[in-house]
């Protein structure tokens, strides 16, 4: 037999024999062979980290959601076709998002099988498409909210329709001039005789600093305001507010999408405070600074220009969050009062504002002369004004100015105005033993 004979032979009888291996079932092969051929089609099991990327990936789709179907219906209005159409894809993308996932899932259950590499490839490549979609929409609709841009004029309410600027004297740097200074009588909390004054003051008198809580949405919710005491004039106050329109109410949801500029208000506080105390029934507490030095007062002062001038040259959005009444002030006071004035939650829940100025020594311990310390409960029965601005006869003299002194006069009632310090050190040091006596407290 020849070589080439002999491994033709060979051959054929090996195809012969993988054909008839080929016929033989699965049942018939070796234990450990049948496990190597069903293994290779099964899945590995997904684990914990599996299900918890998963889970992760789900809550910020849908908080992604929830934040640009807020942000459209903000800007466009609930009956906008933007916002329905925009409502519809975005809720259907996800729905098919969830369906995808949950099909597959229970056709596995029923089925009881796993399934094949095909169909899981099948999977992947919709549910990456609908994310890719989904993502390229939201990315869209981001770009075209940080895109909107403040402005200047619109239909203001009358309250917030001039914008406070000022005139420093050419020859006494102290002497500020103050234009649309907001005078107005209020007879009920939407009516009111429009004033706007000019009004000059001089930096030198400067006296001492009150910071106004007005609660209207309950203990945590409050809005601030800031008065400049002078030693032979009244007060000055400064109010970081809302610029409304028209038609326009307050929503502390709509103010985080861009709802409402930013608008700066100086007024008399016979205007700003009596309209929140007498006319809209709100719940005031007037507090008094202690441990400042004039020179600290008066750069907190001129931050609040500065603050005028930026605003003039552009508009800026209000955020319930970051830039409201409350944390603007905190801004500027820290950089005027530096460390002594640390980080605090506090600061982005307003209505505990007095507790924090209580517990780093900015309200005076011990007030009056008997050297007794207040607590705070003591502060807040003091220092409430509605009691005492009640019954005030806000038409009282023909002259607005006299209705203005005495409605200051009168809010301060039995609340200790205390003295500025003499030195940085000096107002350092007590504060650091009034607020270590309060700790102890």
């Amino acid at each position: 037999m020849s070589l080439r004979s002999l491994f033709s032979r060979l051959l054929s009888s090996r195809s012969r024999s993988r054909l008839e291996h080929s016929r033989v079932p699965n049942s018939s092969l070796p234990s450990h062979d049948v496990e190597n051929t069903t293994s290779d089609s099964k899945q590995p099991e997904p684990t914990w980290r599996h299900h918890l990327l998963q889970l992760f990936i789900a809550v910020t789709l849908v908080l992604s959601a929830i934040w640009l179907l807020l942000a459209i219906w903000y800007q466009y209005g609930i009956r906008s076709a933007v916002t329905w159409l925009a409502t519809i894809a975005i809720i259907g993308i996800l729905a098919a998002l969830v369906s995808t996932r949950c099909w597959n899932a229970l056709k596995k259950i029923l089925l009881t099988q796993s399934t094949s590499n095909k169909q899981i490839a099948h999977k992947e490549v919709a549910t990456k498409r609908l994310i890719g979609l989904y993502a390229a929409i939201w990315l869209l609709g981001v770009g075209s909210f940080f895109s909107i841009e403040p402005k200047q004029q619109r239909d203001w309410m009358p309250e917030v329709d001039q914008r406070v600027s000022y005139e420093r004297d050419a020859t006494n740097p102290d002497l500020i001039t103050l234009t649309n200074v907001r005078d107005f009588d209020w007879q009920t909390d939407e009516e009111a005789t429009e004033h706007w004054n000019t009004r000059t003051i001089d930096l030198s008198k400067l006296s001492g600093i009150d910071v106004t809580n007005s609660y209207w949405m309950g203990p945590l919710i409050a809005h601030t305001l800031v008065s400049f005491r002078f030693e032979d004039d009244r007060p000055l106050a400064f109010s970081f507010e809302i610029r409304k329109e028209n038609g326009e109410s307050f929503s502390a949801l709509a103010g985080f999408f861009r709802r409402y500029e930013l608008s700066l208000i100086a007024a008399e506080e016979r205007d700003i405070i009596y309209t929140r105390s007498n006319a809209r029934g709100e719940q005031v507490y007037l507090f008094p600074i202690s441990n400042l030095q004039q020179n600290e007062v008066r750069t907190l002062f001129e931050s609040y220009l500065t603050a005028a001038d930026d605003l003039n040259e552009k508009p800026a959005w209000y955020n319930t969050l970051t830039s409201n009444c409350t944390n603007i002030i905190f801004y500027m006071a820290r950089i005027v009062s530096g460390d002594r004035l640390p980080w605090d939650y506090r600061i982005w829940v307003s209505g505990w504002l007095p507790n924090y100025l209580y517990d780093v020594g900015m309200l005076d311990a011990a007030p009056e002369k008997d050297h007794q310390p207040w607590s705070m409960d003591t502060w807040y029965e003091r220092t409430h004004i509605n009691p005492k601005s009640k019954g005030f006869d806000n038409q009282a003299h023909q002259s607005a100015t006299l209705n203005s002194r005495e409605f200051s006069q009168q809010i301060r009632q039995g609340i200790p105005i205390p003295l500025l310090a003499d030195s940085q050190d000096s107002a350092e040091a007590n504060a650091n033993a009034k607020s270590m006596a309060h700790a102890s407290d």
